[in-house]
């Protein structure tokens, strides 16, 4: 349909402590010819190794870096920042100031971890991730749009291409993740999923807002 990208995150394997299964991601790699991101469940090298050769593009660490932090330089080193993605699931726990926390195991798991902060460490120097999947926890599902704020204040405070996720329900809310909250990229899911929109009517809608895209 014209999607720059696929994400397939398996949100519950770190909760089960299991392993995101290889056979689907081999699936998915043979039939889409568009870059591929897959995360949940990744916990050391061998876990990103075995994505990669199943066909991944690039891989997503949440939960594992934050038991242990110098996991995204390890990666990093080891294959490279631009296939090493830092997943973020943020809540807001204070209105003012503003301040996010990051939430760990498909976001049932308050880590006390300041979200913006966190972005920081895990995307700077040689061996950082080299782009932040950012989702509010707060908006996931709730279709009212993206947590401005929050993708506005880590995207400003990294130098690494930035996705916003979690809350469109409408096209209009595609560019505003953009052009309010400073993101590089928009990721959506259930307005795909159930036909209420397609890529092509998002992507036209983005262009007519000043938006790059490729159509």
């Amino acid at each position: 349909e014209g999607a720059d990208e696929i994400t397939f995150l398996d949100i519950t394997a770190s909760h089960e402590g299991r392993d995101t299964t290889v056979h689907m991601v081999e699936s998915i790699a043979e039939q889409v010819f568009i870059p591929l991101t897959v995360g949940g469940g990744i916990r050391k090298a061998e876990d990103v190794r075995v994505m990669l050769n199943a066909g991944a593009d690039k891989v997503a660490v949440n939960s594992a870096a934050i038991f242990n932090p110098d996991l995204i330089n390890e990666l990093s080193a080891k294959f490279g920042s631009q296939c090493i993605v830092i997943a973020i699931d943020a809540k807001q726990v204070s209105v003012n100031p503003p301040k996010w926390e990051i939430f760990t195991h498909g976001g049932r798991k308050t880590t006390g971890i300041d979200a913006v902060e966190w972005a920081v460490k895990m995307t700077e120097g040689e061996h950082g991730a080299g782009e932040v999947l950012l989702t509010s926890m707060d908006c996931d599902g709730v279709k009212t749009g993206f947590d401005l704020a929050l993708t506005k204040a880590v995207s400003t405070a990294v130098d690494v291409p930035v996705i916003a996720s979690g809350g469109v329900g409408n096209l209009e809310h595609l560019s505003e993740g953009v052009l309010k909250g400073g993101a590089d990229a928009v990721l959506a899911a259930s307005i795909f999923h159930f036909g209420e929109y397609t890529v092509s009517e998002a992507k036209m809608a983005m262009q007519k807002n000043g938006i790059e895209v490729r159509l």
